[in-house]
């Protein structure tokens, strides 16, 4: 079959490469001059298959209201004339309970568990590599009550296979190093030692290079303006460039599916979560970050890239603004050099912002639409670097007819 897949990031160039390998003529669009430019271009570069917590919980809309007003909040909502943006909301806090919260942690998690060990094979056949890091992700905490509620939930989990361990200060340095001059302000950190980290641009643009040897099309520098549709099919896409068919088509453009799926009456509540991030050449390597890890403070993640430091967090809940905020750019560099301390000279700072597509209840939205022909691979928020790979995987399966290796339950667009 000759399937078209519309978006070049993480997700639609995975999507990509497993449909080649199915044998399928694959063409890939994008209105960028290359792969994984937008949302998956300077994220946060961890693998994090046991961080699956969705972002809506009975104690967000407390922590939100705490951050309204603040320049660094993690999370910040600007009010719009905009209809998406209250049902979303409206949508999200529903969800913020611990029942649902527990519900849909076990379906992402599903899937991340496959994408972790899918992306570990796919290495293997294709030997890239990525600035890829085995050493784990380790969540450190400076307060004791946000710790105390992390314990049992980590242990939970352990027991439920996914390996999750929990120390204390001094354990925390040992497994990294770079934390010795914060030592007194950790309480304690729980490490997912099966947890990896690299980065996800280049991973993109390798694995990009790697399906296109393959035979996979690849049209740069094209926007996508629309879907025809004839008899409940789309018929073709229509690009700035004229009109590319296929026999099947797979949604893959992140934040901005939505916008294109609108005309045709199919309702998709992803909303666009704008992230931050800086990233540091590393001066002294004894003084950055090794190991990946999470801040619960401040609700930043650090990964080395080589002789680079990444560090993001933040989001902004405002609508495609895609403009870069100079004041809460420079917070997370601040929060970044006063946790490492000489790690990096501050002038070699390179800001970023990207827009993560997010679901209400923080679970992507994988398979069919009501057009027959059509299929999603969207939604994956803060985890499409974790989830890319196992949600192209199921991609695949579903469009050769195949039982896909997990329980596609709670995953498809029907549970809206």
């Amino acid at each position: 079959m000759r399937i078209v897949v519309l978006g070049a990031g993480v997700v639609g160039v995975a999507t990509a490469w497993f449909l080649n390998r199915d044998g399928h003529e694959v063409v890939v669009l994008d209105r960028q001059p290359g792969p994984a430019l937008e949302t998956s271009f300077a994220n946060g570069g961890q693998i994090s298959a046991n961080h699956t917590t969705p972002w809506a919980g009975p104690a967000t809309p407390l922590k939100a209201l705490k951050w309204l007003g603040r320049a660094d909040a993690p999370l910040r909502i600007r009010p719009r004339l905009d209809r998406a943006q209250w049902a979303w909301l409206a949508r999200f806090l529903r969800n913020c309970t611990a029942a649902r919260m527990r519900r849909h942690t076990e379906r992402a998690l599903r899937l991340a568990l496959l994408s972790r060990a899918t992306l570990a094979e796919l290495r293997v056949d294709t030997g890239i590599r990525y600035d890829e890091l085995g050493l784990g992700i380790l969540h450190v905490f400076r307060d004791r009550r946000e710790f105390d509620l992390a314990v049992p939930q980590a242990e939970l989990m352990d027991r439920a296979g996914c390996r999750r361990q929990v120390l204390d200060p001094d354990a925390c340095v040992a497994r990294e190093p770079a934390l010795a001059a914060a030592r007194g302000d950790l309480v304690g950190g729980i490490i997912s030692p099966d947890d990896e980290s690299g980065d996800a641009h280049l991973f993109t643009a390798r694995l990009a290079e790697d399906a296109a040897a393959r035979g996979v099309e690849f049209r740069f520098g094209t926007r996508v303006e629309g879907l025809r549709t004839e008899h409940g099919r789309v018929a073709a896409v229509d690009t700035c460039g004229g009109a590319v068919g296929g026999d099947r088509y797979v949604l893959a453009m992140g934040s901005y599916s939505p916008l294109l799926l609108r005309p045709l009456g199919i309702r998709l509540p992803v909303y666009p979560a704008k992230g931050y991030s800086v990233t540091l050449s590393v001066s002294d390597p004894g003084k950055a970050p090794s190991v990946s890890l999470i801040d619960d403070e401040h609700k930043l993640v650090y990964s080395r890239l080589g002789d680079r430091l990444r560090v993001a967090g933040m989001a902004e809940l405002m609508g495609h603004d895609t403009r870069l905020d100079p004041t809460r750019a420079k917070a997370v560099l601040d929060q970044a050099l006063g946790l490492f301390p000489g790690c990096a000279d501050p002038a070699s700072a390179e800001f970023w912002c990207g827009l993560r597509p997010k679901t209400p209840d923080s679970v992507p939205v994988i398979g069919e639409t009501p057009l027959e022909n059509l299929w999603l691979n969207t939604g994956h928020g803060t985890l499409g670097w974790t989830m890319a790979c196992g949600s192209a995987r199921v991609i695949a399966d579903l469009i050769a007819g195949r039982a896909p290796p997990i329980d596609l339950e709670g995953l498809g667009l029907a549970r809206f």
